[in-house]
């Protein structure tokens, strides 16, 4: 692994989501950390108020230098050996710059916080984790704001065995499961009560095929509400890691209705990788 960014709005939510990469990187054999900051400027609209301040956009990236090289110095005492710390800063929206900052730098991981929210926040307010989660391809994994550095050894893949051979991220999936060494959980959930369907040891096979040499362990679990599922089977397993492939789904459920990796990204107090399919 050569490259983690850690994106931050200097709260403690984010520092503590750089404190987590700096512990990941030592597991990792990371080189290089990237603390970034995405700030905006609010551009002029005619017709408002001139008594509205104006924002010198030299002070304004002054002030994200700034604010970065604080984060930077409060956390090279607890730098791996080994392990360079680097910042930039983008006049830019988070979201819209992540995807090409992600191959620009050749990141291998983002590595964001999430503080969770209520259910209207989770249907109408969104998250900045979730969309950057959304707009980039590269892997992406959410730490929740209480959440302290552990080495990762048990992983839960929560899977559902559809699209097995074309939507599962083979690659990526298993470059991270190499790195991590560690055990590996692979868990199916049927919400609808109906068992196991005709195909679903087709799929397995066919994923513990993809999956060779990382020995997988498979769980079929009946559950009527999938995200609380995967929380329990992952605290039963006492999982340091939950992997899931977010879905492409139609516009109005991505309208009216979160995606199970945004519901996951929420309400998880264990943390999460999102690797897109």
């Amino acid at each position: 692994m050569k490259t983690i960014i850690v994106p931050t709005d200097f709260s403690a939510t984010a520092y503590n989501a750089a404190r987590y990469a700096l512990g990941l990187a030592a597991q990792m054999g990371t080189a290089r950390i990237l603390l970034y900051h995405a700030y905006e400027l609010i551009v002029p609209i005619p017709d408002v108020p001139t008594s509205i301040p104006m924002v010198d956009p030299n002070e304004l990236k002054a002030a994200s230098l700034e604010g970065l090289e604080h984060m930077k110095q409060d956390l090279l005492p607890v730098l791996p050996g080994g392990v360079e710390l680097d910042y930039r800063a983008d006049n830019n929206l988070l979201a819209a710059s992540i995807e090409d900052l992600s191959k620009e730098e050749k990141a291998d991981l983002i590595i964001m916080g999430t503080t969770g929210g209520s259910q209207l926040e989770e249907i109408l307010i969104g998250s900045n984790t979730i969309d950057v989660v959304k707009h980039t391809s590269c892997p992406v994994m959410i730490i929740p704001s209480n959440v302290s550095f552990q080495p990762i050894k048990r992983i839960v893949f929560a899977c559902d065995f559809k699209k097995v051979g074309t939507g599962t991220p083979i690659y990526p999936l298993k470059r991270l499961l190499n790195v991590f060494q560690g055990e590996l959980h692979v868990l199916n959930i049927d919400k609808e009560g109906k068992g196991l369907a005709s195909d679903t040891p087709e799929a397995s096979l066919l994923l513990d095929t993809l999956l060779e040499g990382l020995h997988p362990k498979y769980h079929f679990i009946d559950h009527s509400n999938v995200v609380q599922g995967i929380m329990e089977f992952a605290d039963r397993e006492k999982a340091d890691l939950i992997i899931t492939i977010p879905r492409k789904h139609g516009l109005f459920e991505s309208i009216f209705k979160r995606s199970r990796t945004a519901q996951l990204a929420f309400h998880t107090h264990i943390p999460m990788l999102a690797i897109h399919e």
